[in-house]
C-alpha cells in the first residue's frame, strides 16, 4: 500500500503491549478473521446487528467522540 500511495502515512493497527505481549490488533487470531468482503457485507446488509442498553450506549459513546476529537 506504502507503494502505492508514497504521499499517504500509514497507521499501524494496535501492536502488542508490555503488559500483554500476546494481546495486539496485528497479532489478534480475531481480527485475522475479518475480510474486506466482510467488512463490505456487514455495511451492505447492515448485519449482524448490535443491540445495547441505552445505559451501556451512553457509556461508551463519550469515550469514543474523545478518541474522534483526539485524530
Amino acid at each position: 500500500m506504502r507503494k502505492a500511495s508514497p504521499h499517504k502515512t500509514f497507521i499501524l493497527a494496535a501492536p502488542a503491549t508490555k503488559d500483554d505481549p500476546t494481546c495486539g490488533c496485528s497479532t489478534c487470531p480475531y481480527m485475522k478473521l475479518n475480510t474486506l468482503e466482510k467488512v463490505y457485507l456487514c455495511l451492505r446488509d447492515l448485519t449482524p446487528e448490535v443491540v445495547l442498553d441505552e445505559k451501556v450506549r451512553l457509556a461508551a459513546l463519550r469515550p469514543l467522540q474523545r478518541m474522534v476529537a483526539a485524530g
